[in-house]
C-alpha cells in the first residue's frame, strides 16, 4: 500500500469525488472499485487486442472488448484509452445515466431526455446528438463516443489531456482528464 503510483491514483480518485459531488455518475463505491483495480498488475502489450485476458481492466469493461477494439481501431484510438473512458464514465454499465442526462457506457449527452433542457445561444445544445434509445445500445454508444473522442483529439492536435478535458464534465476541469489518464496508464504499464 506504500506504492507511490497507487497513492497518486488514489489521490486523483478521491479528489475527483470531492469535485464531482452528487452531480455526476461516479460515486464513492465506484471510486473504491477503481482504486482496488489499479495497483500491482502487469500487462505485456500496450494494446487491448487481447482484452479478454488483460486483468488490469475490470470484467465489466472487458465484457465490451470487441466493440472497444473495433471502434478504437476504426477511429485510430488506442483501445486502452476507450476502455479507460468507459471505466471512469460508467464502470461498464450499459444502462448508466448521469444526473446531468449523459447516457450509456461512454456517457454521451443525447438530444432528448434531461439533456434536451440544456440551451445554448442557437437552441438546444445537444440537438445534433443521437437519442437516448440509440445511446443505450452499447455498440452504438462505443462507436459514437469513440468517434467524438477522436474528433476532439484531432481538434486539439493529438493532445490527449486536452481532448479528455473537453470530453468530460465541465465542472471538473482537468481532474477528469487526469483521472482517465491515470486509469489508462494503469492499463498499459
Amino acid at each position: 500500500m506504500n506504492n507511490p503510483r497507487w497513492l497518486i491514483l488514489t489521490g486523483l480518485l478521491v479528489g475527483s469525488l470531492m469535485i464531482m459531488g452528487s452531480a455526476q455518475v461516479i460515486n464513492a463505491n465506484r471510486l473504491d472499485q477503481l482504486s482496488l483495480n489499479l495497483p500491482g498488475l502487469s500487462v505485456k502489450d500496450d494494446r487491448l487486442t487481447d482484452c479478454k485476458t488483460n486483468t488490469r481492466i475490470p470484467d465489466s469493461v472487458r465484457h465490451w472488448c470487441e466493440p472497444i477494439v473495433d471502434h478504437a481501431d476504426q477511429h485510430q484510438l488506442d483501445p486502452n484509452l476507450v476502455a479507460a473512458v468507459i471505466e471512469v464514465e460508467s464502470g461498464g454499465a450499459k444502462d448508466a445515466i448521469s444526473p446531468s442526462g449523459a447516457v450509456g457506457l461512454m456517457q454521451v449527452m443525447p438530444r432528448d431526455g434531461l439533456a434536451s433542457q440544456f440551451q445554448c445561444i442557437n437552441g438546444p445544445c445537444f440537438a445534433s446528438r443521437p437519442s437516448m434509445t440509440e445511446l443505450y445500445d452499447p455498440v452504438y454508444n462505443i462507436q459514437y463516443g469513440s468517434s467524438y473522442l477522436s474528433g476532439l483529439l484531432n481538434r486539439f492536435d493529438g493532445d490527449t489531456r486536452e481532448a479528455l478535458n473537453a470530453y468530460g464534465p465541465r465542472d471538473m476541469n482537468y481532474r477528469y482528464a487526469d483521472l482517465v489518464l491515470a486509469v489508462y496508464q494503469s492499463y498499459t504499464q
